[in-house]
C-alpha cells in the first residue's frame, strides 16, 4: 500500500488518467482504487464522491501544468512566439499520448465537460474555472502582440476566444477522428486567424516522444 501522504495523489493521478483514456461514466471508484493502489475504504477518506475526486484531480493537473504555461507565455518571450510554442506543446503532448495509447486522446477538461457538463455542476464550475484562466495566457499573449503592431487585434478578449474555440474544437474532433493531423491543420487556422504566417508543427523526434512519455 502507498504511503498516505501519496494515496491522494495517487488517486488523482489514476483517475486523471483513467477518465481522459476512456470516459468519466465507465470510469469506476473500483478501478480508480486498483490503478491507484489504494483500498476503497482509503478513497472515501480522501474523496467524497467521484465527483469530487474528478474536480479535485482537475484542480491538481492545473497546479502541476501552470508553472511550464507560465514560462511559455512570459512576457520575455515575444508575444506571437508564446503562441507558437504553445501550439507545438500541445501537438507533442497529442503525440506523446498516441504513442502511449494508441489513440488521439484530445483535450481532458472537454472531453469530461462535454460528457457530464450538463449533469455534475460541481465539475463544469471546475472546468469552466480551469478554461478561464488558460484563455487569460492566450489574451494576453494576443494584446501584447498588437500592441507591438505584429497583429492587428484591438479586441484581445475575442480574438482569444475565437482562437481557443478553434483549437478545442480540433481537439475533439481530433479524437474522434482519431486523426493528429486534424490538431496540425489547427496550427494554420489558427496563424490565420491572427493574420501571421506560420509553419504547422512537426512531428516530434522518437527521442521527444520517449521523452514525453515519461512525463504523460
Amino acid at each position: 500500500m502507498p504511503r498516505v501522504s501519496d494515496a491522494r495523489q495517487n488517486l488523482m493521478d489514476a483517475a486523471r488518467t483513467l477518465i481522459w483514456e476512456n470516459s468519466y461514466g465507465s470510469t469506476s471508484v473500483d478501478a480508480i482504487c486498483l490503478k491507484a493502489g489504494v483500498r476503497k475504504g482509503s478513497f472515501y477518506h480522501f474523496f467524497e464522491s467521484k465527483s469530487t475526486l474528478a474536480t479535485e484531480a482537475i484542480e491538481s493537473d492545473w497546479q502541476a501544468k501552470r508553472a511550464r504555461l507560465d514560462e511559455m507565455f512570459s512576457p520575455q518571450v515575444p508575444p506571437l512566439d508564446r503562441l507558437r510554442t504553445y501550439l507545438e506543446y500541445i501537438f507533442d503532448k497529442q503525440t506523446a499520448a498516441h504513442a502511449q495509447c494508441g489513440c488521439v486522446l484530445g483535450c481532458p477538461l472537454l472531453s469530461l465537460g462535454c460528457e457530464v457538463s450538463t449533469q455534475d455542476p460541481l465539475i463544469r464550475s471546475k472546468i469552466q474555472e480551469i478554461l478561464g484562466r488558460q484563455l487569460k495566457y492566450f489574451e494576453t499573449a494576443i494584446r501584447d502582440a498588437h500592441g507591438e503592431g505584429s497583429i492587428v487585434a484591438p479586441n484581445a478578449r475575442v480574438k482569444a476566444r475565437s482562437m481557443y474555440a478553434l483549437l478545442q474544437g480540433a481537439l475533439i474532433q481530433a479524437r474522434v477522428l482519431d486523426d493528429l493531423e486534424v490538431i496540425r491543420e489547427a496550427h494554420l487556422g489558427i496563424f490565420d486567424l491572427l493574420g501571421i504566417p506560420g509553419p504547422v508543427a512537426q512531428v516530434p523526434s522518437p527521442e521527444f516522444v520517449a521523452a514525453s512519455l515519461a512525463a504523460v
